[in-house]
């Protein structure tokens, strides 16, 4: 469901200006200059309305954090949560997911967060998948040698086919579980979260640990 659009979304991103990285290239391999005493650079994909991305960085304030959104209508929610939090640790970018390699330098990020991405059901749309082969090689190219991806959904048939993706790019599967919050809530929930495990639904995560490239990851273009 497309977000409504927000009233006086540009003035209420012009508040929250010191959250938003305008230029993410210039910041290119130089990413802790926001945090010299980061311990650690953390990334998110898709941070929706940041209940997940602020309350973590609230919680870590040792590490430095970057949600990237594509959605303005979401973000700015992200980012006046920040704000209200008054965190220093954690900034916004607007892009694209395919374009990380040119915000992030080779072994910048330390463990990048994917939570509750667009499942694309259909077959056909399959490479528009955050979990497909060809996007968790081309996070490789920012993450650290043996940095994490730590994956969450409530899709059962996106958790099935990102298990199967994740060895062929190269990424040892570890915490494997198919209900994350079956012994009591598990770490810091998105707001999409808590509202489906409320309704009863699963959730489902993985880690995946950035190893040697195996030969067989070699991009096959006919494979979905």
């Amino acid at each position: 469901m497309r977000m409504r659009r927000k009233k006086n979304l540009q003035a209420r991103m012009e508040r929250c200006a010191p959250w938003l990285i305008q230029d993410p290239a210039a910041l290119r391999g130089n990413w802790r200059s926001l945090k010299a005493d980061a311990q650690e650079l953390r990334l998110e994909l898709g941070c929706g309305k940041g209940r997940f991305t602020c309350q973590t960085a609230a919680a870590h304030p040792e590490l430095l954090f970057v949600a990237v959104e594509r959605v303005p209508d979401a973000m700015v929610m992200a980012m006046e949560r920040a704000r209200e939090m008054e965190l220093g640790n954690v900034f916004f970018v607007d892009a694209d997911a395919a374009k990380l390699a040119e915000f992030f330098a080779p072994g910048e990020v330390d463990l990048l967060y994917i939570n509750f991405c667009d499942p694309w059901p259909s077959n056909r749309h399959a490479k528009r998948r955050l979990t497909h082969r060809d996007f968790l090689l081309s996070y490789r190219a920012v993450l650290k040698e043996g940095g994490e991806i730590h994956f969450k959904t409530d899709n059962a048939p996106l958790f099935a086919f990102s298990l199967m993706q994740f060895p062929k790019a190269g990424y040892r599967l570890e915490q494997v579980t198919k209900d994350l919050h079956a012994q009591g809530i598990q770490g810091i929930m998105t707001d999409y979260e808590e509202k489906f495990h409320n309704l009863g639904t699963k959730i489902n995560r993985c880690v995946g640990v950035k190893e040697a490239l195996p030969p067989e990851a070699v991009q096959d273009d006919t494979e979905a």
